[in-house]
């Protein structure tokens, strides 16, 4: 077993995040969502993409177009390549020096590694470059992509469309730290100052929470599916801790991301033929979760294609190449946009 430390130059943090399929629901560790740090907006969404395909890969689904994870050193190393468009806010978004600049501090925050036997610092990420045709590449220690990949500390369930939609940080931690909450939570001012890296700043509590708090809940409010109240706790006439309410919003809930909950509480039978259950478990290996987390491809391919004849066909083919199940399900989509053109 081994000890993951974050270390921003004062901060100590263990970074644990993994990423849901289809650019859609995250998991993130509890760990990380109540740790202090203070990374940019920008930091932020990288993390988030690398989230994303770190658990593409776990989940042996193609990365979306632009992505790549290519071993390096005998696998000790991993480089990332990903479009700059992934992390920026938008298409209309352009600023790149913002884009460098999350870049060069993301490699400037360094993590403190140490098991039985060794004890080494590593940058979170090792020679960034910009590539002005438009993307970037970097290099992950294999600590921290294990690290990316392990969620076995517990986890959050959160949008990544709804994050990026954010321009303040505080916004993104305020809803990693709802999400997927009912209950009202409370926190000391002390404790919510230390999270967000803030003890030195907004010495007077009506500061912090008309900077950081109101913000926050104002741009949940507008953007996110999730928001809260809160109610300050006293010591006399010292504000001491809040107390935070959630709330929904259905409004602004994903139609898509719910009904896909949904789908994921019922048993595969409900809407797959046994058969093909049975088919792919045996002859491709997937497991249950993996079937459900392709639930709806396998289901449109049922309804539009002859699937049996497909998998029967194919799984020679897929068997001789690197990621079958990976493979397989490249060859249902192409099939099903083939006869889509057709109409």
């Amino acid at each position: 077993m081994y000890v993951l430390k974050i270390v921003y130059f004062y901060t100590k943090t263990l970074i644990t995040e993994i990423m849901k399929a289809n650019n859609k629901q995250m998991i993130q560790s509890y760990i990380v969502t109540t740790a202090r740090y203070d990374f940019s907006v920008y930091e932020k969404r990288i993390i988030y993409r690398l989230v994303e395909i770190c658990q593409c890969a776990l989940e042996g689904q193609k990365l979306n177009p632009g992505f790549r994870i290519n071993n390096l050193l005998y696998e000790e190393m991993k480089e990332i390549v990903m479009p700059i468009s992934a992390f920026l806010k938008d298409e209309k978004d352009e600023n790149y020096s913002l884009a460098k600049k999350a870049l060069w501090d993301l490699k400037n925050k360094v993590i403190e590694y140490e098991d039985d036997e060794i004890w080494k610092p590593i940058s979170i990420i090792e020679m960034p470059k910009l590539i002005k045709k438009g993307y970037v590449k970097f290099v992950l220690h294999k600590e921290i992509y294990e690290a990316l990949l392990d969620f076995s500390k517990g986890f959050r369930k959160y949008e990544l469309a709804v994050v990026f939609k954010f321009d303040s940080v505080y916004a993104m931690r305020f809803y990693e730290l709802l999400s997927g909450k009912t209950d009202p939570i409370t926190y000391s001012i002390d404790n919510l100052k230390i999270m967000f890296k803030l003890e030195n700043k907004y010495k007077e509590t009506k500061d912090f929470i008309k900077r950081v708090i109101n913000p926050a809940k104002k741009e949940l409010d507008e953007k996110a599916p999730i928001s809260f109240e809160y109610k300050l706790q006293k010591n006399g006439k010292k504000i001491v801790a809040i107390t935070f309410y959630p709330y929904e919003i259905p409004q602004n809930k994903d139609e898509t991301l719910e009904r896909k909950a949904l789908m994921k509480q019922t048993a595969l039978s409900w809407d797959l033929d046994k058969m093909v259950i049975n088919y792919l478990k045996e002859n491709y290996l997937f497991d249950t979760d993996e079937i459900k987390n392709n639930r709806e491809l396998f289901i449109e391919a049922s309804r539009k294609l002859d699937i049996m004849n497909i998998l029967a066909n194919k799984r020679r083919y897929c068997e001789s190449r690197k990621n079958p199940k990976g493979t397989l399900i490249t060859i249902l989509k192409r099939e099903l946009a083939k006869q889509t053109e057709r109409g």
